[in-house]
């Protein structure tokens, strides 16, 4: 596509808009560098009051920009999501600002150390288009929480919802506290170069490789966001019907455009038929159509839908088995619905075996022994999550134990990212750092040590000429 004069001016525009928003948020941090908890809690109950307000309208804006996303899957997994943060955040605010009190030594008696917690200034907050509600506004209330201002970069392929948002959060908070930028890659790139105090990133790995990059040059922190190929297992014996249904759930919802999505399935040798008859039945219920269904996302644009057909024609054409999960058999020509691709027996060096997938495409693979499922897993890079389905309480501990991930929900999929008092982040390849719950908090505040003296001064009996009685007791005492 060839940009016009007017794609470049806006693009000026918007350049020249986010250098002055973040040099004025700067000052305003300058004049005002420790918000109270009251005034804390004040912008997270307007905010909270604002998306409750607007949330037709933010629902309704995400279902444009996909052309078609469920709104009760919004209203489940951004709207509920963002006002269950808040509330958990707002009642626990005052007790996670309080310094707390760390122990002093006796060499160094009588004084006191404690550990504040202080904004770090203005925090840079880059979003993805799959979940462009709450990957906004949860990294925002936190930034707000931790007493930061905050500048929030939408993503390109998301306009309706950027617009929606843009104007709720006008409505609450004044540029100089939280602003909304847009724009495509150039905007990006400059975004991400500015020298924040802290930069969230949510997205792909190989951006977030780039965005860190980019804030290397500031010595920026970052917290990254980012993805993987996040395994489901199948467990020794476990009960079938059970796993399929809570993958299938995972799998489906915003149609697998979920980072923490089930991307591949374990599952024993000479159960893999089971585990697909099962899906087939388990969806039809969940699913009777697809084409019209308002509950069943469409795939965000033609270039992602392209990307899934594509990886999909690769893995059969190399010799891989596609079964279509499409119960009511019907045809998706002129709509971006894409029914779930079960892919068995894919080349390990296949697109479907070897990058995230981001969409209804589910490659199934055989294990003979739990052992070998463990390998299969440590042998890729450590996901951003990882599920397993067995009530066995050895497997378990085995599983939990012997592999790594970004978080585990043992049993189902996707919930442990619901969980307002658990950490969430990756390790390694599928990210850094953490902003959901006290670890957000944390995150996003600078842990200060403080040690403060009175009048007397203990430490004068260290001071030089060295030598003499004290010396000698103090390297008797401690020097051992």
């Amino acid at each position: 596509m060839v940009a016009t004069v007017t794609d470049l001016r806006s693009h000026d525009t918007e350049l020249a808009r986010m250098q002055d928003v973040f040099r004025h948020q700067r000052q305003a941090y300058r004049q005002h560098p420790m918000p109270t908890a009251a005034e804390r809690l004040a912008d997270l109950q307007k905010l909270k009051a604002a998306v409750l307000k607007h949330q037709d309208a933010l629902a309704q804006a995400v279902n444009q920009d996909f052309s078609c996303r469920s709104v009760d899957e919004t209203r489940i997994a951004e709207i509920m999501t963002t006002v269950e943060g808040i509330n958990y955040t707002s009642k626990r605010l005052r007790r996670w600002m309080k310094p707390s009190r760390r122990h002093v030594s006796m060499l160094f008696m009588p004084s006191s150390n404690q550990v504040m917690y202080q904004p770090l200034g203005v925090v840079g907050i880059m979003v993805p288009w799959n979940y462009p509600i709450q990957l906004a506004l949860l990294p925002l209330m936190t930034a707000l929480a931790a007493g930061n201002r905050a500048m929030i970069k939408m993503s390109e392929f998301t306009p309706a919802t950027n617009q929606a948002l843009k104007r709720v959060l006008a409505e609450i908070f004044d540029d100089s506290q939280v602003a909304i930028i847009e724009g495509e890659v150039e905007v990006s790139s400059a975004f991400a170069e500015l020298p924040w105090d802290h930069l969230i990133f949510t997205g792909s790995t190989a951006v977030g490789r780039i965005v860190m990059g980019a804030a290397a040059k500031n010595l920026t922190p970052v917290t990254l966001e980012l993805g993987g190929k996040s395994p489901a297992i199948i467990g020794p014996g476990a009960n079938m019907q059970d796993a399929v249904e809570r993958i299938c759930f995972g799998k489906s919802l915003n149609a697998g455009q979920t980072c923490i999505a089930p991307d591949y399935v374990l599952v024993e040798e000479g159960r893999q038929q089971e585990f697909i008859d099962t899906y087939q039945s388990t969806f039809a219920r969940m699913y009777p159509s697809i084409r019209d269904n308002q509950d069943y996302t469409a795939i965000i644009n033609e270039r992602q839908f392209e990307r899934l057909h594509s990886w999909v024609r690769e893995a059969s054409e190399q010799g891989a088995s596609v079964t279509v999960v499409n119960p009511a058999n019907e045809d998706f020509s002129g709509t971006r619905k894409m029914p779930l691709h079960i892919i068995e027996h894919a080349a390990a060096d296949t697109k479907v075996m070897q990058e995230e997938l981001f969409g209804p495409v589910l490659p199934v693979v055989g294990y003979q022994q739990l052992s070998h499922a463990i390998d299969y897993v440590n042998d890729r890079d450590r996901p951003l999550a990882l599920y397993l389905f067995s009530y066995d309480r050895q497997i378990q501990q085995t599983v939990l134990e012997q592999t790594h991930a970004g978080g585990v929900t043992i049993n189902d999929t996707l919930m442990h990212i619901a969980q307002d008092d658990m950490p969430f982040g990756g390790v390694g390849p599928s990210g850094m750092g953490h902003y959901h719950g006290k670890e957000g908090f944390l995150s996003l505040s600078k842990a200060k040590a403080v040690h403060k003296k009175g009048k007397f001064n203990s430490g004068q009996f260290i001071y030089p000429p060295y030598g003499g009685a004290l010396q000698q007791l103090i390297q008797k005492l401690f020097i051992r």
